[in-house]
């Protein structure tokens, strides 16, 4: 869980905007300068607050960046509900909201200008990788206990593996957004749940 997720609600409301310029400057930087050229004394300069006030809540520049992709990019509330995927609605309406959250993430957020470095830094450095994949898993996590919901319920069909169904919509989104002048807008993920989790 992030060091954001988990201030207390009684905390200085000035921590909290600082907390949260520094998030969003950590992002600015790894996308202008990538992982190696990633220096805190950088994002505390963007960030407008001193090289303490960072330290202080981040040790070293990894949780800093896991803290940032965490923070800015926080899955929507599906709605309250029973069972693991949780949520009011359809299957269907559940994985389309976080679907379409993911979209967005991908190509109109602080997080979509740090894809590319973040893709670079995880080819690149191994701790940095793992920390990646087990935010990405984390992630998607939500959506594959959707998925499972949908075929426990009978909403899908009982064949479809909401394993691999989770991995084949988040990587058409992000096929979409990185290797296609095509955003991947609201029109594209409704045809790619219907495409993977039927009609």
């Amino acid at each position: 869980m992030s060091h954001s997720e988990t201030s207390s609600p009684r905390e200085d409301p000035r921590i909290g905007h600082s907390r949260r310029a520094i998030l969003r400057a950590a992002l600015a930087e790894f996308a202008a300068v990538g992982h190696a050229g990633f220096r805190m004394e950088s994002v505390a300069a963007r960030a407008g607050v001193g090289r303490s006030t960072v330290y202080r809540h981040w040790p070293d520049k990894a949780a800093l960046v896991a803290d940032a992709l965490a923070g800015l990019s926080r899955q929507p509330a599906s709605g309250p509900g029973p069972g693991p995927g949780g949520g009011a609605g359809t299957a269907r309406e559940r994985a389309e909201i976080l679907l379409t959250h993911l979209a967005r993430a991908l190509t109109d957020s602080p997080v979509a200008a740090a894809v590319p470095a973040l893709i670079h830094a995880a080819a690149t450095e191994e701790g940095f990788r793992d920390r990646l994949h087990g935010f990405s898993a984390q992630r998607r996590r939500r959506l594959t206990d959707v998925i499972a919901t949908g075929v426990g319920s009978g909403e899908f069909p009982a064949t479809l593996d909401p394993e691999a169904a989770s991995v084949a919509l988040s990587g058409g989104v992000f096929y979409r957004a990185l290797m296609t002048p095509d955003p991947p807008d609201d029109g594209f993920v409704a045809g790619l749940l219907d495409a993977v989790l039927g009609r």
